[in-house]
């Protein structure tokens, strides 16, 4: 990182949805940045558009977040070209719907791996470089912003799995601000209903687009969460869907 008031993102999950409208976002405002997902023909196309947007800097990893080789491989190469991190944003996540009692093990595994074992080591290995960030600009701070569900809040039926790695990423994130606010390093989770990404086109029969949160609403919410200082602590956001009760997806 070059210079006190230098910016550096990781933003997993980075070219689809939420986790690219945030990418661009943060571009507009050059930051560097790490951008990774697992389509690495993608990538090179966001990372494309990303530097003519105006990002001081690019590196795309293509990584399975479900894989610790894909998680380790992310950080070591963001620690080489940076060694320092102003925001990581986790926002690569999987999601799954079906009853409880016919929940697969082997979706279990693959939902908690991504939504949580993935967000759990991305926070592990940047925690020195989060640390180094705050400590070049002490009043800013570093920023750790997870992207959760209103489903880790609130109990909706046929979501139990999904809102369980939710749930506890809500709890992991808590404990990250008790560990690490006095040294500069805060975090926010994002709880919201369903956004208009590719992610919830499975359940436009009910639930159409025009009813769900827009992109542009998280993305507000993640720069606002950024221009906080140092002795803010927002720990966790739940946005709600207008029309409904605001207690489910």
């Amino acid at each position: 990182m070059t210079g006190d008031n230098a910016k550096v993102a990781l933003v997993s999950g980075a070219t689809r949805g939420i986790g690219l409208g945030i990418a661009e976002m943060l571009a507009r405002q050059r930051y560097a940045l790490t951008i990774t997902a697992r389509d690495a023909a993608r990538l090179d196309t966001v990372a494309a558009d990303l530097r003519a947007a105006g990002a001081a800097d690019i590196v795309s990893v293509a990584a399975d977040m479900a894989a610790t080789e894909g998680v380790e491989r992310v950080l070591a190469q963001h620690a080489d070209r940076f060694g320092a991190m102003s925001a990581l944003i986790l926002n690569a996540g999987v999601g799954t719907a079906g009853a409880l009692a016919e929940s697969s093990m082997r979706r279990f595994d693959k939902t908690l791996a991504v939504n949580l074992r993935a967000p759990l080591r991305l926070i592990q290995g940047a925690l020195p470089m989060l640390r180094a960030g705050a400590a070049a600009a002490p009043a800013r701070g570093a920023k750790v912003i997870a992207l959760s569900s209103i489903t880790g809040v609130y109990a909706e039926a046929g979501l139990s799995v999904y809102g369980a790695a939710k749930a506890a990423l809500i709890s992991l994130i808590a404990t990250l601000n008790a560990e690490e606010s006095a040294n500069g390093v805060t975090a926010t989770t994002i709880a919201p209903g369903y956004v208009d990404t590719e992610m919830s086109a499975w359940i436009h029969d009910r639930i159409p687009p025009e009813r769900m949160l827009a992109v542009d609403d998280v993305v507000g919410m993640v720069d606002a969460l950024l221009r906080l200082s140092s002795r803010a602590v927002v720990p966790n956001i739940v946005m709600s869907r207008a029309g409904t009760d605001g207690y489910r997806a």
